[in-house]
């Protein structure tokens, strides 16, 4: 091998900091344990999050409204803190240290929660299994645990995905072939962790204690970190790039201080560095592109900008610094788009585990109880089905009449998911309609459980997770490839904030929907007792929310325009 074929060409170095060598790092023989730590911590985080409507709502008191509420703001938290890690990953420390040191942090708040549950003191008074009563100081702690938790998730989530993804060279076409089928995989990982959690652990809540059922989340999260290290010298890393932020401060500042200067027609002679690698550590450049030419202005060198012998950025900006931002823009409603479905994902753990609440959840017609919130388990059993199906079957018989290396273009994949996520909210609905039938017909009102098996809802959680494979899969590599090079944490949390403000959306929803149905005195469509309820009318308003989002992303997938990198990093 040739030395230049020795290293990769992407900027990658190795743990030493010096060229990373293709042989002894990087590809499948450092994602195993990229790959293990993604799935221990979705198993902790899976593990914690599944029932916890049931824990507000039982241990801590809470009304059904609230407790789901609460859920709600602290998943959409989780989603969002992601921006925090992602701009110190980027900027500062780079994605190995950001996750490193998260994902300590996370070990600290998983420990504290499992205390808050065990320890007396601290956990709930309970008189039965469901009568219990929590002091103010009782809940402070589980929930100052929770969002120690929800801030730790941030360093990890939006990292962990780009790391896997950075252990192959864009530059090399055999390596970068195996890119798209890792973020299948990496998906793969994630549900097999949430299938544990959501059949195991949440039955080990529900029947042995919930001091064991955060406990073994603790202890697998602890795993999770072993994991990540013991993979330290096989991993190619890349170098931060300073803050993406700045440099996009400093190209909207140029264009407004320019903003008389004529763009010339000529792009060519837009300012950029001679040399064949960008002025961004760890970026290739970018070609220029026509859309939002305003910010052209930033890289049309005055006379002004060469009186001293450096470039002032706030004056002067590069062509790939210029298309930087740009990229950042094109994606925003592409993103935006995102809110809707995530909305829709985010009731397998609300109103779905009620809804399953009320129903029999005998196996059978044996004594065997199933949790309410362990119908979850088909979501991430779903994906285990979708994802080889995908990858093996469905991505080479696309190929063969569309001739794109992938078989469908990440736009395209994750269309169909948004399409795919309307049917569940219409078979939920259609679900809550035949079970309010059989409550009204029979005078059921106040039965705990109605004679309806709880198994009827299993479809609704298996059509979210085969839109999961298309959408969620599709949002993944959409932002990473789509990212200028030095921003890719970035862009990968701004795709896991869609989740954050689906959940504060649907948030707001069943805020909204209560207030407005429970004027006069009504129940309202989501009560305490769904039997008196109507969370059918919950499941349309959803639907038709999808379907108008489906309509919305189909103008603006045909009119987005795709990053263009020129050359290697070495």
């Amino acid at each position: 091998m040739a030395e230049d074929d020795m290293y990769t060409k992407d900027g990658t170095v190795d743990f030493h900091g010096n060229p990373a060598d293709k042989s002894k790092t990087g590809t499948w023989k450092a994602c195993p344990f990229i790959l293990g730590n993604e799935c221990c911590e979705r198993l902790a985080y899976y593990g914690m999050s599944t029932n916890l409507v049931l824990y507000f709502k039982n241990r801590l008191h809470q009304h059904s409204a609230t407790a789901s509420k609460n859920v709600s703001d602290w998943s959409g938290t989780c989603y969002l803190t992601p921006l925090i890690g992602a701009f110190l990953a980027d900027a500062y420390l780079g994605r190995y240290r950001t996750i490193a040191c998260f994902s300590i942090i996370y070990v600290i708040g998983m420990t504290l929660l499992t205390l808050s549950a065990s320890v007396p003191g601290l956990k709930p008074t309970c008189t039965g299994k469901e009568n219990c009563h929590a002091t103010v100081t009782q809940s402070t702690v589980c929930f100052v645990a929770l969002y120690l938790i929800a801030l730790a998730t941030g360093g990890i989530k939006p990292c962990v995905s780009s790391y896997g993804a950075d252990q192959f060279d864009d530059s090399d076409e055999v390596e970068k072939k195996h890119k798209g089928s890792f973020f299948n995989w990496f998906y793969f990982s994630v549900n097999v962790g949430a299938l544990i959690a959501s059949s195991l652990l949440v039955w080990i809540q529900d029947n042995v204690g919930w001091g064991w059922g955060f406990g073994i989340p603790a202890v697998t999260m602890a795993i999770a970190v072993v994991s990540f290290f013991s993979g330290t010298r096989l991993y190619r890393n890349q170098k931060p790039g300073g803050s993406p932020l700045t440099r996009m401060c400093q190209v909207v500042v140029a264009s407004i201080k320019k903003y008389r200067v004529e763009v010339p027609a000529d792009k060519s002679v837009l300012y950029e560095t001679a040399d064949t690698e960008s002025a961004i550590k760890g970026s290739r450049k970018l070609e220029h592109t026509k859309d939002f030419s305003f910010f052209d202005k930033a890289a049309v060198e005055a006379q002004t900008d060469r009186i001293k012998v450096s470039v002032d950025p706030w004056r002067l900006c590069t062509v790939t610094q210029v298309e930087e931002l740009k990229a950042i823009i094109r994606l925003l409603p592409i993103w935006a788009t995102g809110i809707i479905f995530a909305t829709v994902y985010g009731q397998m753990s609300t109103v779905f585990v009620l809804q399953g609440a009320t129903m029999d959840i005998h196996v059978g017609s044996s004594n065997f109880k199933i949790p309410p919130a362990s119908l979850s388990i088909f979501d991430p059993l779903s994906v285990l089905f979708w994802v080889p199906i995908y990858d093996r079957i469905i991505v080479p018989l696309a190929r063969k009449f569309t001739g794109h290396k992938n078989g469908l273009t990440q736009l395209q994949r994750m269309g169909i998911g948004l399409f795919i996520s309307i049917f569940a909210m219409l078979y939920a609905g259609i679900l809550e309609l035949e079970r309010l039938r059989i409550v009204r017909r029979h005078n059921y009102y106040e039965l705990e459980h109605i004679p309806m098996s709880i198994f009827w809802q299993v479809p609704q959680y298996f059509i979210i997770g085969c839109a999961e494979v298309f959408t969620f899969i599709g949002q993944l590599e959409f932002f990473y490839e789509q990212a200028p090079d030095a921003t890719r944490s970035m862009c990968s949390a701004l795709s896991l904030t869609t989740v954050a403000l689906g959940n504060y959306l649907s948030s707001l929803l069943v805020t909204i929907v209560t207030k407005v149905s429970t004027k006069n005195g009504k129940p309202g469509w989501i009560p305490d007792n769904l039997n008196y309820g109507h969370l059918d009318y919950f499941f349309w308003l959803l639907s038709v929310l999808s379907v108008l989002n489906l309509g919305v992303y189909l103008i603006i997938a045909r009119w987005y325009t795709y990053k263009k990198p020129q050359g290697t990093l070495r």
